[in-house]
């Protein structure tokens, strides 16, 4: 096959060679590429490019890239060494005007600046839970010293923090990872239906029990049993349950024998269980063998570094199994997303993303495409050009700021248009952020 296109001149005639151009460029930014003029300044350097080599050279291109003919050869970036197909690319008067190269590595090839990024991700990942707030750190502390142990655990935080996934850490960590994890709802049934859940029932024990069922606490037998809102436990079922923790066996309903209980309990509320004490609804014995080891879960808002790292972290899982695939945060987007108060935590941050795939289209996420409650009036923050006052706080500001230099890929110039500021303010905030 001849090594050229081959396209209709009638149509390439009609084309409008800058917006061919510039298209092509768009559709290409996951490949590893880059074009140089005649006097070799690098004028494009793609996104793939950048996530290749770890290099994001600016305007200079170094020397080891220009392209003088076409070739196919090697070229070096730090350890590695990248394939290179390069062309020549020539003006209406038929002179050079410059020239692009296409890069590639061989398999099993490792940057070390990608593997030093991919390592700090996983350090931002703790067992499903996704954090870089300092008052997190102390929370996986607490989860690793009690994962060692048999100690009952309460975690108390809002809904949506992540509870459950508190619960599911200190399992997979402690001796009883290979048992299995079973969670409860306890605001979810009737009493009689969660008594049923918990303790099983036998046959006959009341109408429709036509054979024995197995309750949570047998069904987890070795492993450990989550008890999320244990708060709304009723009074009689706080008292069967007290029992199960002392004397590790516990009566089916309509059962005349006792059935052994190894199992160990991590029980969650978002209420506190000192003041539903204090108004009667809640034993306070049994409030003492649920909390032996506390573990109290911030909310969103009080660890606001880790709202712009979900965002990322959720887009990227959507991103692997969606029709679409968003590259780019619009900055007013951004700063809505940022300034939010996140009522719902975490699980409300990913529904929001969830929200954002399913109505919108194209690579970048935009505010249409956040639900109502961040475009009404009273959640609408000022355009771009005001970025830097002082309606964002020092930590919005860095965030802001941190999130530009993503987007535009390390280019200051790019980073501060997306931050609404000039060069020269982006460049003096950037270094007292010390990003």
């Amino acid at each position: 096959m001849p090594d050229t296109l081959n396209l209709p001149e009638a149509w390439l005639e009609k084309l409008d060679s800058r917006s061919a151009l510039t298209g092509l460029l768009q559709l290409c930014r996951p490949i590893a590429f880059y074009l140089v003029d005649r006097d070799q300044h690098l004028l494009y350097w793609s996104p793939g490019a950048v996530q290749l080599t770890g290099l994001d050279p600016g305007n200079t291109c170094p020397p080891e890239f220009r392209i003088r003919s076409d070739a196919k050869d090697t070229v070096r970036a730090g350890t590695l060494t990248l394939h290179r197909s390069a062309r020549l690319l020539y003006g209406r008067n038929g002179a050079a005007a410059g020239g692009i190269a296409l890069l590639t590595a061989d398999a099993g090839q490792k940057n070390p600046a990608i593997e030093s990024r991919n390592t700090a991700e996983r350090e931002q990942n703790f067992q499903g839970i996704i954090s870089r707030s300092p008052a997190m750190q102390n929370v996986f502390q607490i989860i690793r010293n009690a994962a060692e142990t048999e100690a009952t655990v309460l975690v108390r935080g809002e809904s949506g923090s992540g509870k459950e996934l508190v619960a599911r850490a200190i399992h997979d960590l402690s001796a009883r990872r290979n048992a299995p994890f079973l969670a409860v709802n306890c605001a979810a049934l009737s009493a009689n239906l969660l008594e049923s859940e918990l303790f099983g029932h036998v046959r006959g024990a009341f109408t429709g029990a036509i054979k024995d069922h197995k309750g949570v606490f047998q069904r987890a037998e070795g492993g450990t049993l989550f008890l999320d809102e244990v708060a709304e436990l009723p009074l009689e079922l706080q008292a069967k349950l007290l029992r199960v923790i002392q004397e590790r066996n516990f009566m089916p309903v309509g059962g005349d024998r006792l059935i052994g209980a190894d199992v160990r309990i991590v029980a969650a509320t978002h209420r506190s269980l000192r003041e539903e004490v204090k108004n009667g609804h809640f034993r306070e014995d049994l409030m003492y063998r649920l909390r032996v080891v506390p573990i109290f879960l911030p909310p969103l808002r009080e660890r606001r570094e880790d709202v712009s790292l979900l965002i990322w972290h959720f887009i990227a899982l959507h991103n692997a199994g969606s029709f679409r695939r968003i590259e780019k945060i619009d900055p007013q987007a951004m700063r809505l997303l940022l300034d939010y108060h996140w009522p719902g935590n975490v699980r409300e941050l990913h529904n929001v993303i969830e929200y954002a795939f399913a109505v919108g289209r194209g690579t970048t996420l935009r505010p249409t495409e956040l639900p109502p409650e961040f475009t009404e009036p009273k959640a609408v923050v000022p355009d771009a050009a005001t970025k830097s006052s002082p309606l964002l706080s020092p930590e919005q500001e860095k965030l802001a700021i941190g999130e530009a230099l993503r987007q535009s890929d390390g280019r200051i110039t790019e980073a501060a248009r997306l931050a609404g500021m000039s060069r020269a303010t982006f460049w003096r905030k950037r270094k007292y952020y010390g990003l």
